[in-house]
């Protein structure tokens, strides 16, 4: 059997920043440590940070809580919103940002066409942390828009140009769809294409392999944008897709009679649990 592993599958440039910055908190500091919120959507390494002692902050209660001026707070790759820099300088904390580059280049536009006197509509998930940051960058008019409908029912503010951002893992064909909706219906927009190139290049690849093989793995945190993105990219393309966390909620008898299998990964997920899984996979057929 044939088993064809993504190469864009696993850590992206935004994520491995943010967990090698933990690591190296967790070498040089003998403050406490915390992150706010999980420093990336990935169970496994958020336990095994947990095991080194770094504590996990949910939100701007907790970290208000904190005695002042002891400790350390990492901001998760995701990133936050101005006014959790605000807390954390306010408590006296040593602030080390993770956030990633790409997600940090969004926080700024949004900003600078708010003070334009722009309306900033993001495109992407509401509940996800990165779009709350990104959000968390505007002013009362930011809007975030992820369905069709959303866009048919959006009243813009008056005489406001649109600035249009997206969350990195969004999409690209759904990104495209929702922007031209906008366009027909006339408004003065400006479009900020902001989904990740890393992002793309994973969905492209990751459609190109299931459309070829008898069976799809995707590999990622439940709770990972980019993962659940893969997976419903990769399901339209093959039936027999299979979405696992770990190689513990893999059963091999999904894959025991085909003849080709496709391997990817969202940007959350380890190296190791890929290789566990394609060791897996290659010894049991």
């Amino acid at each position: 059997m044939e088993v064809i592993v993504a190469k864009t599958a696993g850590f992206c440039f935004g994520v491995e920043r943010a967990v090698n910055k933990v690591y190296e908190q967790i070498e040089k500091t003998s403050q406490p440590i915390y992150t706010y919120g999980p420093i990336i959507h990935n169970e496994e390494v958020v336990k095994d940070l947990e095991a080194k002692g770094v504590k996990l902050i949910a939100d701007r209660k907790e970290l208000e809580a904190l005695t002042e001026g002891e400790g350390v707070i990492i901001i998760r790759s995701h990133g936050v919103s101005r006014e959790v820099y605000e807390i954390a300088e306010k408590k006296g904390l040593t602030i080390v940002d993770a956030t990633c580059p790409f997600v940090k280049k969004i926080h700024r536009l949004v900003e600078r066409e708010c003070a334009a006197g722009n309306q900033v509509v993001i495109i992407g998930n509401e509940q996800h942390p990165e779009v709350e940051g990104i959000k968390g960058w505007g002013d009362a008019h930011t809007v975030v828009i992820q369905t069709p409908e959303e866009v048919e029912d959006f009243v813009p503010k008056a005489g406001a140009k649109l600035s249009i951002v997206s969350q990195t893992t969004f999409n690209y064909n759904n990104f495209k769809e929702l922007v031209e909706k906008f366009f027909k219906k006339g408004y003065d927009i400006l479009v900020l294409n902001t989904i990740c190139n890393a992002t793309q290049e994973r969905q492209v690849e990751a459609k190109e392999i299931a459309s070829k093989v008898d069976a799809m793995i995707v590999i990622g945190g439940k709770s990972s944008s980019n993962t659940q993105k893969l997976y419903e990219i990769c399901l339209k393309e093959c039936k027999h897709t299979y979405y696992i966390q770990t190689l513990g909620d893999f059963d091999p008898e999904s894959v025991n009679s085909v003849r080709n299998v496709g391997i990817t990964a969202g940007a959350s997920t380890p190296k190791n649990i890929i290789e566990e899984v394609h060791a897996n996979v290659r010894a049991k057929f």
